[in-house]
């Protein structure tokens, strides 16, 4: 079955500078490659076919690095953005998307198996599924439980707080399309809380292993480390 992935390419990576006043985020160097090339590698891997690159920001320099994709052996495209659309408005330029398609950032590092998400995404009736990552964050302050007469109930120095967070990695129905709306910038938190609010299941998949979405300068480093220390577990 020929596989389809969207990737999204167009932010201007704000976060990153100065790195990013040369160089669009996605062509950020990890080790010698440029980390969305690490991406197209691992979907090469995982046997996608076709990869449609969403881009806005520097767009000619990653349609130059990539061209058509020949020398991955796979077949990439480009949508372009007149203006800003968010993370999801980019979909609504696609008029050739397959039933399920894979979308995702092309910022991150992850030794997730697309494979295999795909595939449970495909089991499921859902029509959005979310790949998670757990995360810790720990409070900078000592942190005070009140009773309801304002009397301290409780003490807590600098607790820790695990959570889900949204590692950038999506399989969609082509369904969801009918949820976002044309020529505006519409952004997965608008789109999750129209779901919510429309009572359609959205599936979440927590991811154990290793995931790092580039877009601070701390967490760009700490990847570089990584592709460094660990390669074989992101290029096979």
């Amino acid at each position: 079955m020929s596989k389809r992935a969207v990737i999204l390419a167009g932010g201007k990576g704000t976060r990153l500078k100065p790195y990013t006043v040369v160089l669009p985020k996605p062509l950020m160097p990890i080790g010698e490659y440029p980390i969305l090339e690490v991406i197209v590698r691992q979907l090469v891997k995982s046997g996608f076919s076709h990869i449609t690159m969403a881009v806005n920001h520097q767009a000619e320099l990653i349609k130059a690095f990539f061209r058509d994709g020949e020398k991955w052996g796979i077949k990439i495209d480009y949508s372009f953005e007149d203006i800003p659309l968010g993370t999801m408005g980019p979909l609504k330029l696609l008029k050739d998307l397959p039933e399920n398609f894979l979308v995702m950032n092309g910022d991150v590092l992850t030794d997730i198996n697309y494979e295999r998400f795909y595939n449970e995404h495909l089991k499921s009736d859902c029509i959005f599924t979310i790949s998670s990552s757990v995360r810790e964050q720990v409070s900078e302050y000592g942190v005070l439980e009140l009773d309801q007469t304002f009397h301290l109930k409780n003490f807590y120095e600098k607790p820790k707080t695990k959570m889900f967070v949204s590692m950038g990695i999506y399989m969609l129905n082509r369904t969801v399309l009918e949820y976002i709306p044309e020529d505006t910038l519409y952004g997965f938190d608008q789109l999750m809380l129209n779901l919510i609010g429309k009572k359609i299941p959205v599936q979440v998949i927590p991811h154990p292993g290793h995931w790092l979405d580039i877009g601070r300068a701390d967490d760009y480093m700490k990847a570089i480390e990584d592709f460094e220390n660990i390669r074989e577990v992101f290029i096979k």
